[in-house]
């Protein structure tokens, strides 16, 4: 445990940082917190409990992958012989066991550079929003293409890709992940349990924001890396445009000539991608009402948010505006 390092990201986590900290101090290994301008009294809590505290810079922009980097960084000045380094978002809890389990898939398996098992949402039932986050995260087990911001690396390999990208407000992992995946190395998701993570995502309004922040980051993951064999998002990205931009402007601009029909026509296209989702989601398992609610909010309303997040990259970009992270949850202060 001593070749392990953990670095917790946060910002205005309250009370889910607390615990998110006890669950990875006292296993003998070093433990970094990067705080990115909370206001919370986070950085009190983290220092009371004795973790190594790095306070990001407020003149640059925070960025979560930002924070990743600088928090390895400062692992190995402290632990210059650190093998393996554990990714953890400040609103997570770490499951007891995973860090032992997480090293000894990596020391079998010395292709693998990154492993992550099941992030599980803490409470699914506080609200639909909530549920469709744990849902998102039940990814098939096995080698994969790519893992979330809770996830066990091999310090060497993300140092020979350069870490995270810092400059990217959404979409990180999967981007690192590209890179790493080009670089020979593998990314597995085994069937254990990893993190507990505390959304807080009660408003129609969060989860719109966190849809905009997707689709941002699926632009910019297929401006980066859509050219390459595997076209990296390519095509959740025309997905969107498809369903949220195209269909609907051939709907008004054929209104007339239809004499309305166009309409029906859209709502009967949007059922019927909502009813191929729903059987999808029955097939690969879910309850039925899970599945429901999967097909019509993950179906159907996300390509419209997903719409505006990829608008917004590519004005930026044009404009070569500075990119500003979208703050979707709430925050609570710390007790």
């Amino acid at each position: 445990m001593q070749s392990i390092g953990v670095v917790v990201i946060g910002r205005n986590e309250g009370n889910r940082l607390q615990a998110c900290l006890r669950s990875v101090i006292g296993k003998g290994t070093s433990v970094v917190y990067v705080d990115s301008g909370s206001t919370d009294g986070s950085v009190a809590l983290a220092r009371s409990l004795g973790v190594h505290v790095i306070e990001l810079d407020l003149s640059i922009p925070f960025t979560a992958a930002r924070a990743r980097n600088t928090g390895f960084e400062h692992l190995l000045q402290i632990q210059p012989e650190l093998e393996f380094v554990q990714f953890v978002d400040g609103d997570c809890r770490v499951v007891e066991g995973w860090l032992e389990r997480a090293v000894n898939e990596l020391v079998a398996k010395p292709d693998v550079v990154v492993v992550c098992g099941r992030r599980r949402e803490e409470f699914p039932t506080n609200s639909i929003y909530n549920r469709l986050c744990d849902i998102e995260w039940n990814t098939p087990i096995g080698e994969a293409k790519a893992c979330g911001g809770d996830s066990m690396m091999r310090a060497i390999a993300f140092k020979k890709v350069g870490g995270f990208n810092p400059t990217l407000i959404a979409g990180e992992e999967p981007e690192l992940c590209v890179r790493l995946r080009q670089a020979r190395g593998k990314i597995l998701r085994i069937d254990a349990e990893m993190t507990s993570h505390d959304a807080q995502i009660t408003r129609f309004r969060q989860w719109w924001k966190r849809e905009i922040r997707n689709g941002h980051a699926y632009a910019e993951g297929a401006w980066l890396h859509g050219g390459s064999p595997e076209r990296h998002w390519v095509r959740e990205s025309l997905r969107s445009w498809l369903w949220g931009l195209l269909l609907p402007v051939l709907t008004l601009a054929s209104l007339l000539p239809t004499r309305g029909l166009s309409i029906l026509l859209l709502l009967i296209a949007y059922t019927l991608l909502g009813y191929r989702v729903y059987r999808l989601a029955r097939f690969k398992g879910f309850e039925k009402k899970d599945a429901l609610f999967y097909a019509l909010f993950c179906g159907v309303l996300e390509k419209y948010p997903k719409l505006l997040g990829q608008i917004q990259f590519h004005i930026n970009r044009l404009l070569k505006r500075q990119r500003t992270l979208v703050e979707y949850k709430s925050a609570p202060s710390v007790s």
